[in-house]
């Protein structure tokens, strides 16, 4: 079982940045793609950024595109989301989740949340006006 915890949440101001992490323990984390997803209150979970098991690919959604960063290190079992230039419309709990695939697979991470099987308990970011 691959456990994630999300770390880095809080309160910001429009325009400010946040770096969230989210800390695996458990099976060997490079075998596991990774992505963030949030959700608002009375809005249904949203795709966010994802990140293959090698890293080599990277997928947003088009509200963070240019804004958000997701990254990894494998050797630390964390990945990372970077979040710049925030905006009212980001504030949600963001989760991290992962799913077993290869660090050898040459295609994009997914962006379904039905791919992904393990779940962190969330963080909340809030960005005022």
């Amino acid at each position: 079982q691959l456990q994630p915890v999300e770390s880095g949440g809080g309160l910001v101001q429009a325009g400010g940045s946040l770096r969230l992490s989210c800390a695996a323990s458990g099976r060997t984390f490079r075998n596991y793609a990774s992505g963030w997803f949030r959700q608002a209150p009375g809005k249904e979970r949203e795709f966010v950024a994802a990140i293959s098991a090698g890293g080599g690919h990277t997928v947003y959604a088009d509200s963070v595109q240019g804004r958000f960063t997701i990254s990894r290190d494998s050797a630390k079992n964390t990945a990372y989301l970077q979040m710049n230039s925030l905006k009212p419309e980001d504030t949600a709990a963001y989760y991290c989740a992962t799913y077993p695939t290869s660090p050898f697979d040459g295609g994009s991470p997914d962006r379904s949340t039905s791919r992904y099987v393990h779940w962190g308990q969330g963080t909340q970011v809030t960005v005022s006006p």
